[in-house]
């Protein structure tokens, strides 16, 4: 598998970034899906072979015990220097002050908790999972920047927040010459496409390339309309963010199994394919479970969509809640503290 470049820095990543929020003990928190050790190392396996180098991970996936499945498995099937490993941060961990959110404390926690459950002494790209409305970016950035003159990571990712925060934290980087974000984590696929408004125009701009989450929409992209998954049992809540264009995403849905059927191919090659299309884009994070979910996305780097099909696929698109906005609103950000009982001092500015 040819690698690439992540943006304007010199790291090589595999176009495929295995997501790894699927690999977890569902017994000890979210996600209540997620498959055991045993069944998840046999699809880190296949990945590694397959030629795949790249793998997303988060503290908060399964309550750590994704990152620590992750960390086992690579150790065994790679070596360190082959692989990059990325995990995020910000997501309240436990209960109780400072274990929540972006502050110099947590940043400085929460990377020595990573490392170890990761069994590495790097990380090597380190990505903020929301920004933190109620911490200064100033006391953010810096600490993260030091991760990076400390050697405990390598480069800096953010992932999900509005499009001005990410431009205000490249100002800040930029201005103190700190060490600056080279990805932006995103949700991005045929039937969520605001970040076309000013996300991804900026990351453009500034030389910097996404990782997609959730390219398919949780499955909705990679299967006929209507169809029921155990993840869309137990995250039902999600489909309220598109009630109001489900006509419109019907429709998308469709085009998407017309033009499979056309050329012979799946459904999430095809979703696939049309992200390959943008040139921001570096990686579709694929949350796979299967093996057959990997051998999907190698085989959508192949396919080249025509410009008549890319209209099909997009002709019924309609603006809907962004929901990358709607995950970084301050209230939404208070509410998933409160799941594991953190009560955070909100500042009375924000309330």
């Amino acid at each position: 598998m040819q690698n690439i470049k992540l943006g304007k820095s010199g790291l090589e990543v595999s176009p495929i970034c295995i997501g790894c929020m699927g690999f977890g003990d569902p017994s000890v928190g979210y996600p209540s899906w997620s498959i055991r050790e045993e069944e998840s190392r046999s699809v880190i396996k296949y990945a590694v072979e397959a030629g795949i180098s790249f793998f997303d991970t988060a503290n908060m996936y399964s309550q750590g015990t994704s990152e620590e499945i992750i960390g086992r498995a690579l150790k065994d099937f790679t070596t360190r220097e082959n692989i990059v490993i990325a995990t995020k941060l910000g997501a309240p961990m436990r209960s109780g002050p400072n274990s929540f959110g972006l502050s110099r404390k947590s940043i400085l926690t929460e990377i020595d908790y990573s490392l170890r459950r990761l069994g590495t002494d790097y990380i090597d790209l380190y990505q903020i999972h929301r920004a933190d409305p109620f911490t200064p970016w100033e006391e953010t950035l810096e600490a993260l920047h030091d991760l990076v003159k400390m050697g405990k990571v390598r480069y800096l990712g953010a992932s999900t927040m509005r499009t001005w925060q990410f431009a205000k934290a490249l100002h800040i980087q930029k201005a103190n010459g700190w060490t600056r974000f080279i990805s932006m984590q995103h949700n991005y696929n045929l039937v969520a496409r605001e970040e076309e408004n000013e996300m991804i125009p900026l990351c453009a701009d500034e030389g910097i390339q996404t990782l997609v989450y959730s390219p398919l929409e949780r499955g909705l992209l990679a299967r006929p309309w209507g169809a029921n998954t155990v993840r869309t049992e137990a995250e039902s809540g999600a489909a309220k963010f598109f009630e109001a264009t489900a006509a419109a995403d019907q429709n998308i849905v469709e085009a998407v199994g017309k033009v499979a059927e056309e050329r012979r191919v799946s459904r999430a090659e095809i979703s696939l394919a049309w992200l390959y299309r943008n040139p921001v884009v570096a990686a579709p994070i694929v949350g796979a479970t299967k093996t057959s979910h990997i051998d999907a996305a190698i085989k959508a780097l192949e396919i080249k969509l025509t410009d008549s099909e890319v209209d099909r696929l997009e002709n019924a698109y309609t603006p809907r809640i962004d929901v990358n906005v709607k995950n970084s609103d301050p209230e939404a950000i208070v509410k998933m503290a409160a799941t594991v009982g953190n009560n955070i001092a909100v500042p009375i500015a924000s309330k």
